[in-house]
């Protein structure tokens, strides 16, 4: 019960807040949400790292609502209620919520769900449709509809016909990963677009592809990234864990050179055809797994006078020592996950002579628990 509401409480935007698990803070005002994670962040560089930052950044912000362009949204026909739910699970349960708008997915498919549900509750195989992924780019709309088994050409047509009239770009997926293929429209494209105006790029991707979900925040992101590193047109610059080259051809724009490095093949081929479309020459990219000993790498040895990583949630202790062998004199951090993070700085500035000059939270997702981060180190 609530006997007396904190100051900070609001009342959530969302009708469906109190059962859906896709956001767990809307209750909560966005300045005392924007607090309560830079608290986190500096608790845990402090406790895990024992380090303390010669200065606070202020919290970067973008949009609160209708920000979310990536998703994946599950599919169950509930008999017991004789319903089709299309949606996130259920706060702390493995349950669907039944909802019928969202107000954080981006507002072409948030305000779609409940046509969704009616939709796919009427074809034949209702039942074989266990997931939907959501990709934004732009104005455009993918959606992939995960089937269990083939879908009759009846249900395929209808499928057809409601893409067209919601106007997204429909993909099946019957199997793994090599199976999507793009049912409409039937234009051999498919790829979807982000740009950095700043830096004048456009950046094409699949709808599997990992972007940034908020776009807003992202491009706030790369600019204080860039900002912070403090770029001439001397720079040769790393950027590790690199993916389709987000930060990567933006650095280009004010460096002499880039090279960037990912684990997959296919982000790296990806990377190399944003570099193409945008007319830029200067960079490199490489495929290695980070987790792995790359110093016999030829990208490896190479001089660098600034790096910048973008790690997943593990973090990047693996391949600090290659960096610290380099001598940048900044590396700049991207983290998603501030425990990792705050684990690595401590490696930077006890082991390898690295002091944190700036640190900051990014509200890359509004009224979540997830706290995202970036952080200087200077030699």
């Amino acid at each position: 019960d609530i006997v007396s509401p904190a100051s900070e409480r609001v009342e959530p935007k969302c009708a469906h807040f109190l059962t859906c698990g896709g956001c767990a803070q809307q209750h909560i005002s966005h300045e005392a949400q924007l607090t309560a994670k830079q608290q986190s962040l500096m608790e845990q560089l402090e406790h895990f790292g024992q380090v303390k930052p010669q200065n606070i950044l202020a919290p970067l912000t973008g949009p609160q609502w209708g920000y979310r362009t990536k998703a994946r949204l599950g599919v169950k026909y509930v008999i017991k209620k004789e319903k089709l739910l299309v949606g996130f699970r259920e706060k702390q349960k493995s349950y669907l919520a039944d909802i019928d708008s969202c107000e954080v997915l981006h507002p072409k498919v948030g305000s779609m769900i409940d046509a969704l549900k009616n939709f796919i509750q009427n074809l034949d195989g209702y039942q074989l449709i266990a997931q939907i992924e959501v990709a934004v780019g732009g104005d455009q709309l993918a959606l992939i509809f995960r089937n269990l088994e083939s879908l009759t050409d009846s249900d395929t047509q209808q499928l057809i016909n409601f893409a067209q009239l919601h106007e997204f770009d429909l993909y099946l997926q019957p199997a793994g990963n090599d199976s999507i293929t793009k049912v409409w429209p039937q234009d051999n494209n498919e790829r979807l677009f982000y740009s950095l105006p700043n830096y004048n790029l456009t950046m094409g991707f699949y709808p599997t592809d990992f972007t940034q979900v908020n776009p807003e925040l992202n491009r706030k992101m790369i600019d204080q990234a860039l900002n912070l590193l403090q770029l001439a047109t001397t720079d040769h610059v790393l950027d590790l864990f690199c993916g389709l080259g987000n930060f990567t051809l933006p650095i280009a724009r004010s460096a002499a050179s880039v090279t960037g490095i990912e684990g997959s093949e296919a982000m790296v081929q990806r990377g190399y055809e944003n570099a193409k479309l945008n007319n830029i020459t200067n960079v490199e990219f490489a495929a290695a797994d980070l987790t792995k000993d790359q110093s016999n790498a030829s990208w490896a040895s190479k001089k660098y006078t600034k790096v910048l990583l973008d790690p997943p949630r593990s973090g990047a202790v693996e391949v600090l020592p290659l960096i610290a062998s380099m001598g940048a004199q900044m590396i700049l951090y991207v983290s998603c996950n501030p425990a990792t993070l705050a684990r690595d700085s401590g490696v930077l500035t006890k082991e390898y002579g690295y002091k944190l000059a700036h640190v900051g939270i990014m509200d890359m997702f509004p009224h979540t628990m997830h706290v995202e981060a970036m952080a200087l180190f200077v030699r």
